[in-house]
């Protein structure tokens, strides 16, 4: 069981924390199942060239719509492509774009969290009513708006403008938590020290609002799968082109009209599961946080 702490934890302490919460990790059924899925996507991401049993392009026009079977495991689309090679290879750019876009946003959310909830005062009270006025807009009408103002769509900019808006959600949550652990004995010995500012928040607060910072990070990880997988369904993600799931999803999806479920359905299964593996795990943490 742990608490938070009145005083700096020692490093003795943190080691006993950290294996008491893992040992409780390793008996959670759903956060294993979450960790193990996480990793299969990121080992396509990584290795999909090598996974894939055809180059992504590749068009046998004998058969075209072809489906599942020992040739080809997930089918072919119209133009005879193999969809489990393009669904493992579109891995990688959903992974590195939601990991990225989730990444960028645990920066700036957290530098701003952490200055907000240190100083509070009218610089508190402004910034919090600015995140807020951001993150009551829907991502994805943020993102649109914000893609059609710079005139084209990429990976880059995808991933600036998914950053940008989950920053705000991130900022009020160690916010949060940087109100209270300001107020513990551990910061005023650093204050008496004399010690600056950025140690004071980095080297000293940070470490002790890791626990709620991790589990909105992987919050924020499923949307940024979802929010990706949305704007390049809606062809305004990634660059034309691009093999990532919402893309074949958007490009197949018409096909069931005519009985031709597999291309659509497997990208859209991978997204699913993707998304699904990311919450068990934020399941998971929530729940050993919370001990």
């Amino acid at each position: 069981m742990t608490a938070t702490p009145t005083a700096k934890t020692d490093a003795a302490t943190q080691k006993t924390i950290f294996r008491e919460r893992l040992a409780v990790l390793r008996k959670n059924k759903t956060f294993v199942i979450g960790v193990a899925v996480l990793v299969f996507w990121i080992l396509c991401a990584i290795f999909g060239k090598w996974i894939a049993r055809y180059e992504i392009n590749q068009m046998d026009f004998k058969a075209t719509r072809s489906a599942p079977s020992g040739k080809y495991w997930f089918g072919t689309d119209s133009l005879g492509q193999d969809v489990f090679s393009r669904v493992i290879i579109g891995s990688r750019l959903i992974v590195i774009m939601a990991f990225s876009a989730t990444a960028l946003g645990t920066l700036v959310g957290t530098s701003l969290g952490l200055v907000a909830g240190y100083f509070k005062g009218w610089f508190d009270t402004i910034l919090m009513r600015f995140l807020e006025a951001i993150s009551a807009i829907p991502v994805i009408i943020i993102a649109l708006l914000a893609i059609a103002a710079v005139g084209r769509s990429s990976t880059i900019i995808t991933i600036l403008i998914i950053g940008f808006i989950f920053s705000p959600n991130i900022a009020r949550t160690v916010r949060a938590a940087v109100l209270g652990e300001a107020e513990f004995e551990y910061v005023a010995a650093a204050k008496l020290r004399t010690e600056r500012t950025p140690h004071i928040l980095f080297r000293e607060i940070l470490p002790n609002v890791l626990p709620p910072l991790i589990v909105e990070f992987t919050v924020r990880l499923g949307y940024a799968i979802f929010a990706v997988a949305t704007l390049s369904f809606l062809g305004a993600g990634v660059e034309a082109g691009s093999p990532d799931w919402g893309t074949q999803v958007a490009e197949t999806w018409s096909l069931i009209f005519g009985n031709t479920w597999w291309p659509t359905l497997f990208p859209a299964l991978a997204i699913a599961s993707l998304a699904v593996s990311v919450n068990l795990i934020s399941d998971g943490l929530l729940e050993v946080f919370e001990l």
